[in-house]
């Protein structure tokens, strides 16, 4: 059976674990930056955080730092 994966930068959402891969930011740091109400790049499903990539790159490119 084949094993067919999608590209993390081609995934919509990204769990904590993949968005730490993806930008090099610490799990605890992304914890701490989702934890807040209006974070514009977090959508919770139920207890598990996801993190919207399109938002998350846009939110990055604007920071100064983190």
């Amino acid at each position: 059976m084949d094993n067919k994966t999608v590209p993390l930068w081609e995934k919509s959402n990204l769990t904590i674990e993949e968005a730490a891969e993806y930008s090099n930011i610490g799990q605890n740091k992304l914890r701490e930056l989702t934890s807040d109400e209006h974070c514009p790049f977090v959508i919770w499903i139920g207890t598990k955080r996801l993190i919207k990539r399109k938002l998350f790159d846009e939110y990055i490119a604007k920071a100064y730092s983190i």
